[in-house]
C-alpha cells in the first residue's frame, strides 16, 4: 500500500504561482510513477502531468506545457507539481497518483493506470 497525501493549494490570482507537494508513505515510493490530475467542478477528471520513477521522463498536457513543472524528490518520498502563470482555466481539484510501472522510463496518462491515489487539493484562481 502506498498512502499519499497531497498539500500547497489554495487562492491565488491569475498570473500567480502555487507548488503543490504530494507526501507518498508505506511501499517503496521511488518504485513509482506519478502523476497529477485535476477535476473542475462539472468536468471529469482530467491528466495534468506524469513523471517516471527516476524522474528522468515527464510528460505534460498540452494546457499546462511551459507553465507547470513536475519534480520529485525520492529521498524525501515526495513530488511536486510547480504551477507558475496559472489561469482562472485552472481552478480544480489536484490530485496525485502513483503507479507500479513496467520499466525505469516509464510514465502514465491514463487514470486507469494509476494504483494509488491521494485525497485532493484545491487550487482555486481568480480572474
Amino acid at each position: 500500500q502506498v498512502q499519499l497525501v497531497e498539500s500547497g493549494g489554495g487562492l491565488v490570482q491569475a498570473g500567480g504561482s502555487l507548488r503543490l507537494s504530494c507526501a507518498a508513505s508505506g511501499r517503496t515510493f521511488s518504485s513509482y510513477a506519478m502523476g497529477w490530475f485535476r477535476q473542475a467542478p462539472g468536468k471529469e477528471r482530467e491528466f495534468v502531468v506524469a513523471i517516471s520513477w527516476s524522474g528522468g521522463n515527464a510528460y505534460y498536457a498540452d494546457s499546462v506545457k511551459g507553465r507547470f513543472t513536475i519534480s520529485r524528490d525520492n529521498a524525501k518520498n515526495t513530488v511536486y507539481l510547480q504551477m507558475n502563470s496559472l489561469k482562472h482555466e485552472d481552478t480544480a481539484v489536484y490530485y496525485c497518483a502513483a503507479a507500479l510501472p513496467e520499466n525505469t522510463g516509464s510514465y502514465y496518462t491514463n487514470e486507469y493506470e494509476y494504483d494509488y491515489w491521494g485525497q485532493g487539493t484545491q487550487v482555486t484562481v481568480s480572474s
